[in-house]
């Protein structure tokens, strides 16, 4: 698993930012079935490869809806007046679509990777390379940091934390040790947290901070919740035989989005007095998920992380 999962930069590729290589992007395009005519959401722009295929396959009258909650997305949405750009989180799909008198959309595609961009933004502290102050925010307007995080959560909280986020295999130590560097000088920057722990660091450091500062990332923008939020719903904002489609990085995501699919809900439903459970509104396109090609692979190798699922709403 790619702990640190990001997409490549390559000014040349697709999208032509510099900002990323959009990651399987024929098998994305394929998934999505793509009616010239119809209402499309790319709910992750970055740096806007996505967004240009799904235009260029689209005609006149077809529409695509862009969100990206970070403010350096903006800059590379296309000037194209049949895309709208909504600087919001994906978890608002609903609620931001409504405002734009839109009900109902013919396919979703969200893409979870964190771009290149953002890792080698030395100041959003989301990388082990640099010294910054522990931010991680995706939405640099609000909600908390990661080092409020690591200066404010209990033990025990710390300790969850970074046992699921982060599959950290030391996740109580770590925790420990965190509670009692603080408690003689909070953590501010990303070079003092790795001085502080480093006496806990287990094999490979670089491997074993990049897990730390996944946990972390997840935690800061609450990826997993805002994810759930998003899939539940598609079942209301995909009109029949619209298609969703999701690109994950990491089996957290993954697992989430494979039991959405097979059973139209995040938990597994619960059966009514006689034993039927409710009808699954989608069906799975992809029976196994999709992965990068050999060639895609050596022109980015990021993309060796990549899982792709697709379905279709009934």
């Amino acid at each position: 698993m790619d702990k640190q999962h990001t997409h490549s930069v390559d000014s040349n590729a697709s999208g032509g930012s510099g900002y990323h290589i959009p990651v399987m992007l024929h098998e994305c395009m394929d998934a999505l079935h793509i009616i010239p005519d119809g209402v499309y959401v790319d709910c992750t722009m970055g740096g806007g490869g996505h967004s240009r295929a799904i235009l260029e396959r689209l005609n006149e009258n077809g529409r695509l809806f862009a969100f990206d909650q970070d403010a350096d997305a903006a800059a590379n949405a296309p000037d194209d007046n049949r895309l709208v750009f909504v600087p919001h989180n994906f978890r608002y799909l609903k609620k931001m679509l409504r405002l734009h008198h839109i009900t109902q959309v013919d396919g979703i595609l969200a893409d979870l990777g964190v771009s290149s961009h953002q890792f080698d933004q030395a100041a959003r502290g989301f990388s082990i390379r640099f010294d910054a102050n522990l931010d991680m925010r995706m939405n640099q307007r609000s909600g908390k940091t990661a080092a409020e995080v690591l200066n404010t959560y209990t033990e025990q909280q710390l300790h969850k934390l970074f046992e699921r986020y982060g599959e950290v295999t030391n996740a109580k130590t770590l925790a420990r040790t965190i509670v009692t560097v603080r408690a003689l000088q909070p953590f501010k920057t990303i070079h003092q947290f790795k001085q502080g722990i480093q006496e806990v660091v287990k094999g490979n450091p670089n491997k074993y901070l990049a897990q730390v500062f996944q946990a972390l990332r997840i935690e800061v923008n609450e990826e997993l919740t805002a994810l759930e939020e998003l899939l539940e719903q598609t079942v209301d904002v995909l009109k029949p035989g619209g298609r969703i489609v999701i690109l994950t990085f990491h089996s957290l995501e993954d697992r989430i989005v494979k039991q959405f699919f097979k059973t139209g809900s995040i938990t597994e439903p619960e059966a009514d007095a006689f034993g039927r459970k409710p009808q699954v509104p989608f069906t799975v396109i992809t029976k196994k998920p999709v992965t990068a090609s050999e060639k895609e692979l050596k022109l980015n190798s990021r993309s060796r992380s990549a899982k792709l699922r697709a379905a279709e709403k009934k």
